[in-house]
This record gives structure tokens, C-alpha cells and sequence, in this order.
């Protein structure tokens, strides 16, 4: 399926700090279209962003580094954001089941295939999972292989694994493993 047509509109972007680096975040109008990491897989080229703002100030910015202010600091389980998310729509329902995985849990990719109705297609999920524009804020990095391995992060298994530990979604050292689902 083609991915949805990308709308006119001004682009700009600024970095915040976080625990896992600095973060690019790229808005258009007053919806945020992206989070981005360093080294991120599927990272589009800087000329695609717009315009950088010195700070994260107006919106959607502000709100943002807020947002993710208090969920590193534990104070937030979940994003409240205008997200406008480029993709096909196959994309774009993986994106929004994401959301649906509660804080400090962990789904497979085979279970988050069976929640959109495509129980066979956790591989298309997979790759779904990978595109995603707004790693954090939309959990990809709650997804994890069918034997509770760590696969697959766009930001880097490392961040993956600090991001499930920052969540309390690991298991202690010596714990069974992560449920299957």
C-alpha cells in the first residue's frame, strides 16, 4: 500500500536531552511527525526536519520535553501528544496498537499481530515496528521476540534494554523468562 501522501506544512525541529542521548524531535505545524535517536535505523536525512530551533519552545516542543521530562523521571506511564504519523495504513495501525501496550509490560510480536486482527503477519509487524517515527512516545521498544529475546530496536538493543529496565518491564537477574504471549 503507498504511504499516505505527506501534507504541506512547516517543518522545523530541535534536540532535547535524555538518559538515552539526545533526542531529535521534529514537528510539523503543531503535531509532532518525530522522535528520533542517534545512529537510529530508518532515520530520515536532517534536510527532512526543517528548520532547528535553538530549544524546545512553542508547540508541539515544549510539551513534549515535558512530557518525556517526567517519564524518564517516572512521574509518566504514558504520552498525551498531537501526533501526525506518516505511513501506510498497515503502518499506521501497528503505531496505534502500540499505544495499547500498558507501561511495564511486554508484548511479541505475534501477540501484537493477533491484537490488529493479522494473526500470521508478525513479521510485517515486525518491520512496522521498526518504521516507527516516534520511538518512546510510541512504545516499539514493548515488543520483543516470541522467546522473550530482545530483538530488533531502531535505537539500538542497548536502548531497548534500558528503556524496558527504566519501565520495570525485565525480569530480575535469575526471574523466569518474560511471559509468551
Amino acid at each position: 500500500m503507498p504511504a499516505v501522501p505527506r501534507a504541506p506544512g512547516r517543518r522545523a525541529h530541535t534536540v532535547v536531552d535524555s538518559p538515552c542521548g539526545p533526542l531529535t524531535l521534529v514537528a510539523e505545524e503543531e503535531y509532532l511527525i518525530g522522535l528520533y535517536m542517534e545512529a537510529q535505523r530508518y532515520r530520515p536525512d536532517e534536510s527532512a526536519f526543517g528548520e532547528r530551533l535553538p530549544e524546545p519552545a512553542g508547540s508541539p516542543f515544549a510539551e513534549t520535553a515535558r512530557q518525556l521530562e517526567e517519564y524518564f523521571a517516572g512521574r509518566r506511564e504514558s504520552f498525551d501528544l498531537p501526533l501526525r504519523l506518516y505511513g501506510t495504513p498497515f503502518q499506521r495501525r501497528v503505531w496505534a496498537a502500540l499505544r495499547e501496550i500498558p507501561h511495564g509490560q511486554t508484548w511479541t510480536y505475534g501477540r501484537l499481530a493477533g491484537h490488529i486482527g493479522r494473526p500470521t503477519a508478525s513479521r510485517a509487524v515486525g518491520l512496522a515496528n521498526g518504521r516507527n517515527p516516534v520511538g518512546v512516545i510510541v512504545p516499539c521498544h514493548r515488543v520483543i521476540g516470541a522467546d522473550g529475546a530482545l530483538t530488533g530496536y531502531g535505537g539500538g538493543v542497548e536502548r531497548k534494554r534500558a528503556l524496558l529496565e527504566h519501565e520495570r518491564a525485565l525480569p530480575a537477574a535469575g526471574a523466569p523468562p518474560l511471559p509468551i504471549f
